[in-house]
This record gives structure tokens, sequence and C-alpha cells, in this order.
């Protein structure tokens, strides 16, 4: 096997990329990243410099990991901003670090391939030379670390003596079989399914109309204007346009329309706000939203609610509405673990991340436990959670 890294996907063949991912995960195709690219979302100037590895065996793509060299930790949703502080207060250099994620994307889905053809011994070299590969890239190339972000399940956990695991709660929505809104809020005690609907009642007698489109239906236009949604929102929290730019939207909006669902909602026939949604062929995911005006409870329609009735309608089996949110519990999403693995180069900074995380770990399980009690659903019913994620169990 040969291994190499290249600074674009635009160098990798579009299908022998995607081909390696056989699920319908939407962030890992090489569409979305190649958008993310030429857009100059991910770029050096941004801080987000390529270098994605590719395993070669002969002429033929059978291993990969994208990968991008860190000059901060802004856009990753695993905040380590206390660790690059101590670090240089001891007399080292934080950034650059080495990072495998998908940039801006915080949802859990798959970081490393192997050709999908091998069998599960081929498989583990694909991923035995990528973890040799990257940690010798990492002790040779003045880097401090390596971290992989929102990695699935089946990630493989090569070398557990040096990688960290680190782990984080989100609030998802798991369909129990419902079969429409209202069997999904029948499962919740009285009081609290009778907030939600008095919640989603708002949207009515505040004259607004919220309506689900397909991305197919989308056209240039469209995503001009909901850019410049998600601008205004940004700048009134942030100060700044947002991580993604108009160019980004168009580009992806093109190539992966069977991709993208988007909630708009109109008042006096004007559209004045959206929430932008992925999916693939289980999971719906939320992820970025913005409004030209302020209504009360429109965000959670436009983010929760719709997104629900979505799912359910399209018999999709989960929805990740996206990082942070305690307020989501209440609304029926249900406490999950995620995780990250990190790799210091550093070994006594790593020692003293180790012990850190340990309790972090434990402090983390607690919360998602006791989280979980806190979830509106009558005490005759229990909602039944898949292993897609960490359980929090």
């Amino acid at each position: 096997m040969r291994l190499e890294f290249v600074a674009s996907l635009q160098s990798v063949d579009a299908n022998a990329w995607d081909r390696l991912w056989p699920g319908t995960y939407p962030f890992i195709r090489h569409a979305f990243l190649l958008a993310l690219e030429q857009s100059g979302c991910a770029s050096a100037e941004s801080g987000w410099s390529p270098q994605h590895c590719l395993v070669w065996q002969e002429d033929r793509l059978v291993g990969a990991a994208p990968l991008y060299i860190k000059n901060h930790s802004y856009g990753e949703y695993v905040f380590d901003w206390s660790w690059a502080k101590a670090y240089e207060q001891a007399g080292g250099r934080y950034y650059p670090k080495l990072l495998n994620a998908i940039p801006f994307t915080p949802a859990t889905g798959p970081r490393w391939a192997a050709d999908p053809g091998f069998n599960a011994s081929q498989r583990m070299q694909v991923y035995q030379a990528l973890w040799g590969t990257l940690r010798n890239v990492v002790d040779s190339a003045a880097l401090s670390g390596f971290h992989c972000l929102f990695p699935a399940a089946e990630h493989p956990l090569l070398d557990p003596e040096n990688l960290i695991e680190r782990l984080d709660c989100q609030y998802h929505w798991f369909n129990q079989g419902y079969d429409s809104f209202a069997t999904f809020i029948a499962s919740f005690a009285s009081r609290k399914r009778k907030n939600l609907v008095k919640e989603r009642n708002r949207i009515t007698e505040q004259g607004l109309h919220v309506e689900m489109t397909e991305g197919v239906q989308l056209n240039t236009g469209d995503w001009q204007h909901f850019y410049e949604l998600y601008k205004c929102t940004y700048r009134k929290r942030s100060g700044h346009d947002g991580y993604l730019n108009e160019d980004f939207f168009q580009r992806v909006g093109a190539a992966m329309p069977d991709r993208i669902v988007m909630a708009r909602a109109f008042f006096q026939g004007r559209w004045i706000a959206a929430a932008l949604y992925f999916k693939d062929a289980e999971t719906l995911y939320g992820r970025y939203w913005g409004a030209l005006l302020e209504f009360d409870a429109l965000h959670f329609e436009c983010c929760f609610y719709q997104g629900i009735e979505y799912a359910i309608q399209q018999g999709l089996q989960r929805f990740d509405p996206g990082a942070q949110g305690e307020h989501k519990i209440a609304r029926g999403f249900t406490p999950v673990l995620t995780r990250s693995l990190h790799y210091l180069h550093q070994p006594q900074f790593a020692k003293v991340v180790g012990r850190y995380l340990a309790n972090e770990r434990q402090q983390i399980g607690d919360y998602c436990a006791e989280a979980r009690r806190q979830l509106p659903f009558n005490v005759n019913f229990t909602p039944v959670i898949p292993s897609v994620l960490l359980d929090g169990k």
C-alpha cells in the first residue's frame, strides 16, 4: 500500500472517493467537502488547510481520511481552547494541529474509510497504515496533536494507550414508529404536551406560515436569499457573517439537492426565516438557521417541529438537530453521548489531559443519565434508542 496527502479533493476522482463510504451519510461525500474547499470556507486562508490522506493499492484508492491542518479551534464544536492556553503557557505551540473531521459539522459519522470490498483483516491493514502515518506526521512535523471529531461508534480504536477518548452530550430525536406528529406528542405527559401544542399554535397566531421545501425545488435565487438570512442571524449573535459563504450554499445546493430540505417561514407573503437540513437514508440533520425578523417560537418551529414532522412523514429513524441545547429535552430530544479521539505529541501534556478527561467522562455520563430523566414522555412510555451513537446509559 502507498499513502499520500493531497491539498484538495479536486485532485481525487469523486466516484473513487465516494465508493469508499458505502452509506448515505451526506457530509463525507466528495461534493460536500469539495464545496467547502472551492468556496474558500475550508482553506489555508480560513485556517482549515486540507491535507487529506489517501491509501492506494497500485492504482486503486482503498482508504482515506479527511484531514485539515488547523491554526485555531473555531468551527469544531469540541472545545479545546483551555488545552491550547495551557500548552502555550508551558512554552509549547498548540497550533498548528491535525484534525480529522468535517468542517463546521458536529454530526457523528464515518471519519476513516477502507475499501468496502476488503475483508476485516484487509480493512484493519488500511486503518493501521493510516494511523501509523498520521502519528508519524504529528511527531515529525511540529504539530501538537491529532484530533478525530464525532467518529461513528464503529470507528477503529487502534491505539488505546495514546488515543484519549473525550465524551460529550447531544440531544437527538428517535422515531418510535410514529405515524404522525400527533402520535409523537401523545407519548408526552399531559402538561408537557399542552406546552408544546401551545408553542406550535403561536406560529399561526402571529400570522406565520412555514413549509418544507425539497432541495430539488430550490434555485440560485433561493440560495442567495437563504445566505442573507443566515448572515443576518450570525451578525446579530456573533458580529460576523458566519463560517460559510453564499458560494458554498450555491455549490452544495447544486451538487446535492436530493440530500437537502429547507423549512421556510413566511410573514405577510415575505420569506423571513429558514432552517436548512441535510438527510440520508435514516437520519435528518438540522444544520443552519437564519432569520430577518424575530417571532415567538419561530426558531423551535423551523428547527425542531418541522424536522420531526418531516422525519415521521419520510420514515426517517433519527433527527440530529445540531450541537448543544438543553431546551431540546422538553421537546422530546433524548440526551446521547458523542465522542472525539485525541493524540497529543507531548507525553506529559497528554497525561495531564488524560486525567482531566477521565473525570470529565464520568461527569458527562452522569449528566446524560440524569438528563434523560427529564424527558417529557409519559411514565408508561420508554423510548427505544438504537446504538447508532454511544447510548449514554
